[in-house]
């Protein structure tokens, strides 16, 4: 089975990483994700853009452009991965290096 690890801050506005922060963050995140590919579990992974350069669509065509007010947290980036249970992914989520306030919300995929 497929799950979306989905990757977030409490605070979209939070304080930007200092430069040897955010290189370490990188470092961790290419260790976790070599190691996945190791095992056959990744599918792909992506760092996102900032929440102002996203674009919402909604019913009937309504298009808004970001920055989103509705909600404080903000998606950084997010792994797919294949897992035989809930709990493989959650290992894997755990694995993963998160500032302050991060998350990882682990989210199982609808086959289509």
């Amino acid at each position: 089975m497929r799950y979306l690890l989905m990757i977030g801050h409490d605070d979209k506005n939070a304080t930007p990483l200092t430069r040897a922060e955010g290189e370490a963050m990188v470092q961790g995140h290419t260790r976790v994700s070599e190691e996945m590919r190791s095992k056959g579990k990744m599918v792909v992974s992506e760092r996102l853009r900032p929440d102002s350069e996203a674009t919402r669509v909604r019913l009937k065509g309504h298009v808004t452009d970001g920055p989103f007010a509705e909600t404080k947290e903000a998606l950084g980036g997010f792994y797919l991965i294949e897992c035989d249970t809930k709990q493989e992914a959650i290992d894997w989520a755990k694995k993963l290096p998160l500032r302050d306030g991060g998350f990882v919300e682990v989210r199982p995929i609808w086959p289509m």
